[in-house]
């Protein structure tokens, strides 16, 4: 049994760790962090070229089941595995953290893209915290405000040009947030709806600090595929199959034709 598992994330690396030693397991990473933290396994880094490149290396390396273990904002990498997938006729699971939900207290702005967050600032404040990665920070260049722009490598330009950049990789903890909303005075956190833990703190810290948060939505994803919340539901359904892959074909009934046993 060979398992692909798309995507860098902790999830993934999780995922990984629980199949490793009981299948095949190869984590494909997109290669977008320097230096990424790599999973249990076999590890490949770098793209498909699109969906057919993944479907031919599915075939190619004898891949029996795909997980879809990715970043939620990297929806191209996820409608090409569900088109992959059908095309070279393996199971595709999507392993998909939920999202955040507001809770009393929140001051959430929600907004459909980079584009519209940072139109949405405009009297939001004028300290702000961005926390969307590394890439996409072109939205942001124009804006007036002062930012202390969040990344594990150092971001792609145009920047914005009163900036401060802080290079840092989560989890993060409650208290660190606290210290670091106060100590940079923020007023306005901008974030992407990731979901999970790692991050997760600095919303609290923004509710306690009565700070305002635009949140970006998340994309669209592929239509019919089935979903896991958490790494070990995934590490179920990919054993599951590879219980049935190993397990034995039923006996055949005798038919009519064949000879009695012993003749």
């Amino acid at each position: 049994m060979h398992v692909l598992i798309l995507g860098g994330t902790t999830e993934g690396r999780v995922l990984a760790g629980l199949l490793a030693g009981a299948v095949r397991v190869t984590s494909s990473l997109a290669g977008r962090v320097a230096a990424p933290r790599l999973p249990a396994g076999e590890v490949r880094i770098g793209g498909f070229g699109g969906a057919e490149g993944l479907a031919v290396w599915v075939r190619q390396h004898g891949v029996d089941a795909v997980i879809d273990a990715t970043h939620p904002f990297a929806e191209r990498i996820s409608f090409n595995a569900a088109r992959a997938a059908a095309t070279a006729h393996v199971p595709l699971l999507a392993l998909r953290r939920p999202g955040w939900v507001p809770v009393e207290g929140d001051d959430w702005h929600e907004v459909g893209s980079l584009a519209e967050a940072a139109a949405a600032l405009d009297g939001l404040g004028e300290r702000v915290f961005l926390t969307t990665g590394r890439m996409g920070l072109a939205a942001f260049a124009d804006r007036p405000e002062w930012f202390l722009v969040r990344s594990v490598d150092a971001p792609d330009v145009p920047v914005p040009a009163r900036s401060e950049v802080l290079l840092e990789r989560g989890p993060f903890t409650l208290d660190g947030e606290r210290e670091l909303l106060a100590r940079h005075r923020i007023d306005v956190l901008v974030t992407k709806d990731s979901g999970g833990a790692a991050t997760a703190p600095k919303l609290t810290a923004a509710r306690e600090a009565g700070v305002p948060v635009v949140v970006v939505r998340r994309p669209p994803v592929p239509e019919g595929v089935p979903t896991a919340p958490t790494p070990e539901t995934a590490a179920a359904w990919a054993l599951a199959r590879a219980e049935e892959a190993a397990a034995p074909p039923p006996p055949r009934a005798p038919r009519a034709t064949d000879a009695p046993a012993g003749l």
